[in-house]
């Protein structure tokens, strides 16, 4: 992800690159040339020209800072509550095995809150909020870890010293011996 909550600015950002802004913005009012103003402030030339052309329609507070693009549609609250449903299990929910998806997760989202989330916007949801992706091991249920682990210490090295030795010799089959 670009930026380190998932998704947004800090706060301290957002307010640095206001200031930049309405530095351009004085550097506006004397007429200066977008590529100059580009390069003293260490932006690309195409976002001068983005904010000249809001501070022509709105003058400085065109440029001001407008919060986040968007903000969580799940309130803290909401989404201490879905972790609580997350929590009872897939079963709770009606899925057969307990492995918890995007696509499930989507679904309760829908069913307890009445809200439409896309697949993706329901991982940077929980990204967020702390939630990583866990995969489970694929192991049979039957699996006896101690039978194996005799298997890997008794027959493995056996098989292994079965092979072939290696020496030098001819690649050959017509002549092995030949140099």
């Amino acid at each position: 992800m670009r930026y380190p909550q998932g998704g947004g600015l800090t706060a301290e950002r957002q307010q640095f690159r206001e200031e930049l802004r309405l530095k351009a913005a004085e550097r506006f009012a004397e007429s200066e040339a977008s590529s100059v103003i580009a390069k003293d402030l260490r932006v690309s030339v195409r976002s001068v020209q983005r904010w000249r052309q809001m501070w022509d329609e709105g003058g400085p507070r065109a440029l001001r800072s407008q919060g986040p693009a968007s903000l969580p549609r799940l309130s803290e609250k909401q989404f201490a509550q879905l972790e609580a449903e997350l929590a009872k299990g897939p079963a709770a929910h009606g899925w057969e095995d307990q492995r918890w998806t995007l696509s499930r997760v989507k679904t309760v989202i829908g069913r307890r809150f009445h809200l439409t989330y896309t697949v993706q916007g329901v991982r940077k949801l929980l990204v967020r909020n702390g939630w990583s992706c866990q995969v489970p091991a694929r192991r049979a249920m039957e699996r006896d870890d101690e039978a194996v682990a005799g298997w890997v210490k008794e027959v493995w090295p056996c098989a292994e010293d079965s092979r072939r030795p290696v020496e030098p010799g001819s690649s050959s089959r017509t002549k092995p011996d030949s140099p």
